[in-house]
């Protein structure tokens, strides 16, 4: 039986472990011997594997899952077997910091626990649209391909989670899984809008400001009517791209308790909804690239090895961009 490993999923693979790509190679030869270990899950025709991470170096429990055909097994993802949660103590003092209206809110955002069925599908669609950005990039603007950061490693991730008190999203952790950032081609993002994914370090940085600014606006809140108070952020508001690579004046942030994208800004103007999911925000994103002709949201183009957008164009940039055609 030959067994097939997708590229996405190898590119996933060792940002999870250095030994998961072993343990992957493992469960290959198993499978080539008995295709049905698998447990049925909730996504049609795909099996699920368990993997003790104890039995390999370097490498968490894990959730594998494939499909099974007449003469080919292909693994369709690999995910870490459960997220990180928040302690107790490190939840309560974020629910006393930012009142017990958010501190709710922010446990239903995390709900009573994971869908594997539900992030693994998750996964999939992240890894795709991810996928289809980079290959764009490193066959059209090699400057910006070579400007985004490797992946960063699950304890990193796991680091955030304990500052924030909050789980990271699944779409989210695994963006961040493949990406740990854009440093940016002469300044601009690969992101519409020329918006750079942000590093960890500055999501941190934001993230903290934000919480400040927040606190500093209940305390006036408590003088103010009901109607008057202000929300300038949420515990449960997480920074995914800011304007440029080394401005972080405004940007959009993932909300983990309703899973859309919103727009923050530095000046504490009020939040604004984009009414997107990360998944459909960075599809939306290929789709453009691969046909900027029938793109409406913001036209790409390049200047040199760098793919910039029309929308937010230096002026004296513009005689130097290409539009693309497509």
């Amino acid at each position: 039986m030959n067994v097939e490993i997708p590229p996405y999923v190898r590119e996933i693979a060792p940002q999870l472990g250095a030994g998961v790509p072993y343990a992957l190679k493992v469960l290959a030869g198993r499978l080539a011997d008995d295709p049905d270990v698998g447990r049925p899950s909730g996504l049609p025709g795909i099996l699920t594997v368990m993997i003790d991470g104890d039995l390999f170096e370097d490498c968490p429990d894990l959730a594998i899952g494939y499909i099974r055909e007449p003469d080919r097994i292909e693994i369709r993802f690999v995910n870490l077997a459960s997220f990180t949660e928040p302690t107790a103590d490190a939840a309560q003092g974020r629910n006393e910091e930012q009142g017990q209206g958010q501190g709710q809110e922010q446990g239903q955002g995390q709900g009573q626990g994971a869908d594997p069925v539900a992030d693994a599908l998750t996964v999939r669609e992240i890894a795709d649209a991810w996928r289809r950005i980079t290959d764009w990039l490193q066959h059209n603007a090699p400057d910006s391909y070579a400007a985004l950061r490797v992946g960063a490693g699950p304890s990193a991730i796991a680091a955030l989670e304990s500052d924030f008190g909050l789980r990271i999203p699944v779409e989210l952790h695994t963006l961040w899984l493949l990406t740990a950032g854009d440093d940016g081609a002469n300044g601009w993002g690969c992101l519409p809008g020329n918006e750079a994914l942000m590093t960890l370090d500055a999501v941190a940085a934001v993230y903290r400001r934000k919480t400040d600014s927040q606190a500093s606006e209940d305390a006036l809140n408590a003088e103010r009517p009901e109607d008057d108070r202000i929300i300038v952020w949420k515990a449960t508001w997480i920074p995914v791209a800011a304007l440029g690579p080394a401005d972080d004046t405004s940007g959009l942030y993932l909300d983990a308790a309703t899973g859309y994208l919103g727009r923050w800004s530095h000046y504490n103007e009020a939040p604004g909804e984009e009414l997107d999911t990360l998944v459909t925000y960075l599809e939306e994103a290929a789709d453009m690239l691969e046909a900027p002709a029938l793109a409406t949201r913001d036209k790409p183009g390049l200047i040199g090895g760098a793919l910039v957008w029309l929308s937010s164009i230096d002026p004296a940039q513009e005689d130097r961009w290409q539009s693309l055609t497509g």
